[in-house]
């Protein structure tokens, strides 16, 4: 690991910011692109990735690599590069990150969640989870390889995607459908949301995402009559989508286990003892957030949108509903849906995503294992189904089976799932380096 003076310790008492000198290369370079503001509103609003590109354009360049430029629409940039491997009769492995961020609202927050604070021990601000964090230990796991004349085990295609959180639209999305080539000999890849730690008891356990659920974004259309707000009303649109969001909001799914899921409690059984799913999961305590959806499908509604003077009732109304269902359950999933918007609104698609789930084995899953508990020979590996999504799931239409593993080695009473879009986002500076290395040696061995 590149370490700027490792022995020196901060000049500076808790709660204080501490010089971005006193800690290592990934730290500094995920302060970096934090500081790169590329909030992405969805729907194609959104600050180019353009300067974050530049910046990680640059980096590669330094390290002898020829990185490539994609622009899906102005500004809207992903970047890729190869990596030669020491062994070219293997398929390659995409690692990839994406480059933009979900938005913060400053007022909200006890930093500015653009400024790439460090203090307290931890880096702070959007991105330092999701996933600039990740992006940075790409980078200097690579640097790492290549300043002593190493390579990875196989040919690397290093991507930095735009445009991730509104679903790839402008970035893996496009980049699959119109330059499949640059992802050609590759039969793996692997990004974010897994190799976290969790606890159950005095045991911590990594987990390994092997699988995300569907992804459906609808919206919701309640129509009426636009008449004076002193009306006795008729045909308010308010009312009858105000009935279908409640709907949708607050019906209680049932539990229903994928084999992944079924995978990931038979081993927490044996770790905890018995229970039923949702007492399992729990016992991951703070690191269960994650869990607990993935027992289940998810309808939650995240936006409203109706009305245009406080005196007027509208013509019409609308919502947006984030549901994301299990693999193999979506049909029936969109139909419940359906059912509980009765008349009320119509839906209306406005994003699709697979749901994907691959088995717990094999030479990579393996080579997770091996390089985790090289740093952390307590530890157990568990795999596990994401609640989200990433751009693992365009990869798949061309055949590249994808994992998450952005190793972190957290504290036990880090709740690391609320970090995820959440204010106060941040990651312990421990848990940054440890990736690092456990990425490095996942890249040498796999």
């Amino acid at each position: 690991m590149s370490l700027v003076n490792p022995q020196q310790k901060p000049d500076s008492s808790p709660g204080e910011p501490v010089p971005l000198a006193c800690v290592s290369e990934t730290a500094r370079i995920a302060a970096d692109l934090i500081r790169i503001d590329t909030s992405n509103r969805g729907q194609g609003d959104a600050n180019p990735e353009l300067p974050a590109a530049e910046y990680v354009a640059e980096y590669l360049t330094g390290l002898g690599l020829k990185p490539q430029f994609f622009e899906s629409a102005p500004g809207r940039v992903s970047v890729v590069t190869r990596v030669p491997g020491a062994d070219p009769t293997l398929p390659a492995l995409v690692l990839h990150g994406h480059l933009d961020v979900v938005p913060a609202d400053p007022a909200n927050w006890s930093v500015d969640p653009f400024a790439g604070v460090i203090k307290d021990g931890m880096l702070w601000g959007r991105g330092a989870v999701d996933m600039k964090i990740m992006d940075a230990m790409m980078l200097t796991a690579v640097a790492e390889l290549l300043r002593a004349g190493e390579l990875p085990r196989r040919e690397l295609i290093l991507a930095f995607f735009a445009d991730e959180e509104n679903g790839g639209v402008f970035g893996s999305q496009w980049l699959v459908k119109n330059h499949p080539e640059v992802f050609a000999g590759a039969a793996t890849a692997v990004s974010e949301v897994g190799g976290y730690s969790v606890h159950f008891g005095d045991k911590r356990a990594y987990l390994l995402q092997t699988g995300e659920k569907c992804l459906d974004w609808v919206r919701l259309t309640a129509k009426g009559t636009a008449q004076h707000g002193s009306s006795i009303p008729l045909d308010n649109p308010l009312t009858k989508l105000a009935r279908a969001v409640a709907r949708v909001g607050d019906h209680e799914w049932p539990v229903e286990l994928t084999p992944t899921t079924a995978e990931l409690l038979q081993q927490i059984e044996q770790l905890t003892g018995p229970g039923s799913p949702t007492e399992l999961v729990a016992r991951a305590g703070a690191g269960s957030g994650f869990l607990k959806s993935s027992l289940r499908v998810t309808t939650n509604p995240t936006v409203l949108d109706a009305g245009y003077m406080h005196n007027v009732i509208p013509d019409t109304a609308g919502a947006i509903v984030d549901m994301r269902s299990l693999p193999g359950s979506r049909e029936a999933a969109m139909q419940k849906l359906v059912e509980l918007v009765g008349d009320d609104a119509d839906i209306t698609p406005i994003f699709s995503g697979k749901g994907m789930e691959t088995d717990f084995s094999g030479e990579l899953v393996e080579a997770v294992r091996e390089s985790l508990l090289r740093h952390d020979p307590e530890a157990v590996v568990l795999p596990y189904l994401l609640s989200g999504g990433t751009d693992n799931k365009h990869l798949s239409d061309i055949g590249i089976v994808g994992y998450g593993f952005a190793p972190l080695k957290l504290p036990r009473d880090m709740d690391f799932p609320a970090m995820f879009h959440g204010v106060d986002e941040r990651v312990p500076l421990t848990a940054i380096d440890f990736g690092h290395r456990v990425l490095l040696d996942f890249l040498r061995t796999y």
